[in-house]
């Protein structure tokens, strides 16, 4: 499982006051401590900072990768901001996101051409939000097969077909693990990402439930998700069941984990 740790994100309001205040203590901490528990990629989110993003975007790169050599997860719509952050940014980093949004396609496309750039594909057009398997399946076949035609490569692709909260709807969690399923087989060498926890919006004990649905859709073949590294008993779940269908030889994964305390609830 590819974690994208998600806690370097404007829209937290801690987080924007210090990267407002261009606070690096702050945020080198917060990115080690993602590092540390396991993210694989640091999301940076400066978006609600208009005419500013591209600044402080560029700036969130920079004081992470100061601190950890972890990729980062460039987090923004805006291709200024993007192409800003791409500037100072070392190695890989992970694009969130592309969609079949008329605008949003025809300013990241350019970017994405012809690069060795990871990609988050989201299930999203201009028709709006897919709710069935069978509207975010052919979203994601124009995507997946746009980006390859410009020269991505299939394995920097990373298909988000879209949490729905289930309390809008019963069969919603269900179509979300079937999509993830049909993906993941019908397109080998593909990943598949989401932010996970939109499924218990409005519904009590929110961390258990998405604690629940992350390992039904790891066992449908999700293989990345953006979330709180810190969260220890989410962290325990996905190596749980990641260990329980078969993707740890051994059961090596779930012995260190183990070994570690990363089972050690209060």
């Amino acid at each position: 499982m590819e974690i994208v740790g998600e806690l370097i994100n404007a829209s937290r309001k801690k987080i924007r006051d210090d990267i407002k205040e261009k606070n690096h203590e702050v945020i080198r901490q917060v990115a080690q401590d993602q590092k540390d528990h396991g993210a694989k990629f640091i999301d940076v989110n400066a978006g609600i900072f208009v005419g500013k993003e591209p600044d402080y975007l560029s700036w969130l790169v920079e004081t992470v990768q100061e601190t950890v050599d972890t990729p980062c997860c460039i987090d923004s719509p805006d291709p200024k901001a993007v192409e800003a952050a791409l500037k100072v940014h070392k190695g890989t980093p992970l694009i969130n996101s592309i969609s079949l949004e008329s605008d949003r396609y025809n300013a990241m496309i350019p970017i994405l051409r012809d690069s060795d750039l990871k990609v988050i594909a989201l299930c999203m057009s201009d028709e709006g939000m897919p709710y069935t398997k069978e509207d975010r399946l052919k979203i994601a076949d124009k995507l997946i097969n746009s980006l390859v035609q410009n020269n991505v490569k299939i394995e920097n692709i990373y298909v988000d077909p879209l949490v729905h909260p289930i309390g809008s709807g019963n069969h919603l969690g269900n179509e979300f693990l079937k999509s993830i399923e049909t993906i993941k087989r019908e397109y080998e060498g593909i990943h598949t990402i989401c932010g996970l926890s939109n499924v218990s919006y409005g519904i009590p004990k929110r961390k258990f439930a998405n604690q629940v649905f992350m390992s039904m859709a790891i066992s449908k073949g999700l293989d990345s998700a953006i979330l709180n590294p810190l969260d220890k008993r989410m962290m325990a779940n996905i190596v749980a069941a990641e260990t329980l269908i078969g993707k740890d030889d051994y059961c090596m994964n779930y012995v260190e984990a183990y070994r570690n305390g990363l089972f050690d609830f209060n």
